[in-house]
């Protein structure tokens, strides 16, 4: 039996070699991988078969199934190299190929518009001193309306058509939301600003389904109408350029008492009159006002020692601006000969 199998292997180490010297390919090449040290292959086949020695047997002849082994393995892995460049080289000898020609460079990216003017917005109200709060843009209908002191029969929430979901969830129609989140587990004095996603249900040239709002909040004790026209003409002036004419003008919104809406100068015409100000010089950009007692008393924070101001402004509506933009859904279409732009 020893003998046998001894002479199996001298013979299949003589045809191995024989059938590997004819190879051409390396599609060969893995075929003959496969018929000699495959797990069906030949070598495995007598491996299989010392158990049918003695002891004594075993090791002589596991010596010579490793030593063919191992040679095999090495012509093999010396054919693979040798057959890859030369197909290599036939590849690219068949295709024409200059490799020595520079490749495709892809463009380098670019900030979005929408996220330029985001970091610029909360830029200014950082070195202003803000802190910057996150909230989920899923929320409850106390969160969205009631704490914010807009009942279910409240006029305003015609003001803000809403996307409604499972569960007596909804949208977010503004990110007001967080001012109660933060209210609720932070104690005066607060300074912060709350940027993120809104949803409403509204599509047209100036308005979009989803859009971006950064919204801020200040409180702390004898806080006054001034320091809010302070901070906000601030910002105008740093956005816009120092030299923008600012304005409040009174206004109505359900959680701030008194209230009013900022314009600025136009920067189309700078305040003589045109087609995007309506003639009027003006353009409005935020809102704003001091926070109504009710939104104070459903954070248990006491009105007579504390007092705050809100606002909120829209990002398309900065960044339209700011770039003379006249359609809100361009940010959203993705076309590169726009956003290349900036």
């Amino acid at each position: 039996m020893k003998d046998r199998l001894l002479s199996d292997i001298e013979s299949l180490k003589r045809e191995a070699m024989s059938e590997l010297a004819q190879v051409a390919d390396s599609a060969t090449v893995e075929a003959c991988r496969v018929k000699y040290l495959g797990r069906q292959g030949l070598v495995t086949f007598i491996l299989k078969s010392l158990k049918d020695l003695t002891v004594e047997e075993r090791p002589e002849v596991g010596r010579e199934i490793n030593a063919a082994k191992e040679m095999l393995e090495a012509r093999l892995a010396q054919l693979r190299d040798s057959l890859k460049k030369v197909e290599l080289d036939r590849d690219v000898a068949a295709q024409k190929l200059d490799i020595t020609l520079p490749g495709h460079c892809l463009p380098r990216g670019r900030r979005h518009p929408l996220r330029q003017t985001m970091r610029d917005v909360l830029r200014i109200f950082t070195d202003m001193g803000f802190s910057i709060h996150t909230g989920p843009e899923i929320e409850t209908d106390y969160y969205n309306f009631e704490a914010l002191g807009v009942q279910a029969d409240h006029p305003a929430r015609d003001m803000q058509d809403t996307f409604y979901v499972e569960g007596g969830y909804l949208l977010r129609t503004h990110t007001s939301p967080v001012q109660i989140h933060v209210m609720e587990n932070q104690r005066p004095p607060i300074c912060t600003v709350f940027p993120g996603a809104v949803y409403r249900r509204d599509s047209d040239v100036s308005h979009s389904p989803m859009f971006h709002q950064v919204e801020g909040l200040m409180v702390d004790s004898n806080i006054t109408m001034r320091d809010l026209k302070g901070v906000l003409s601030t910002f105008c002036r740093r956005m816009f350029g120092s030299g923008v004419g600012v304005r409040f003008r009174p206004s109505y919104f359900p959680f701030t008492e008194p209230s009013a809406e900022v314009d600025i100068q136009c920067v189309i015409c700078g305040g003589s009159g045109c087609r995007v100000c309506k003639q009027t010089g003006w353009l409005e950009i935020l809102g704003c006002g001091m926070v109504d007692p009710v939104v104070f008393e459903a954070v248990k924070i006491d009105t007579k020692k504390w007092s705050g101001f809100a606002f909120g402004m829209g990002v398309e509506r900065i960044a339209m601006l700011k770039y003379a933009i006249n359609d809100i859904r361009l940010f959203f279409e993705n076309d590169m000969r726009f956003l290349e732009q900036f």
